[in-house]
């Protein structure tokens, strides 16, 4: 099923059942995000314990932290 035709299967559905899926959509984005936090927190966590982070108080030397 393609996003347009979930698109238009929405525009059919009631007020009522479009209002659940929008309950249902930010829950399942909050989960999602909340995820996406702990394997970032996990990854940052191995970084430190091999010494791969990297902190600075230059900006100049932050910039270019971000771009590496």
């Amino acid at each position: 099923m393609s996003f347009s035709d979930v698109v238009e299967a929405i525009k059919s559905l009631s007020l009522e059942e479009k209002q659940e899926l929008e309950l249902l959509l930010k829950q399942y984005l909050r989960e999602e995000l909340r995820e996406e936090i702990v394997n970032n927190f996990k990854t940052a966590q191995l970084e430190e314990e091999n010494a791969e982070l990297k902190f600075s108080s230059n900006i100049n030397e932050l910039r270019q932290l971000i771009e590496e």
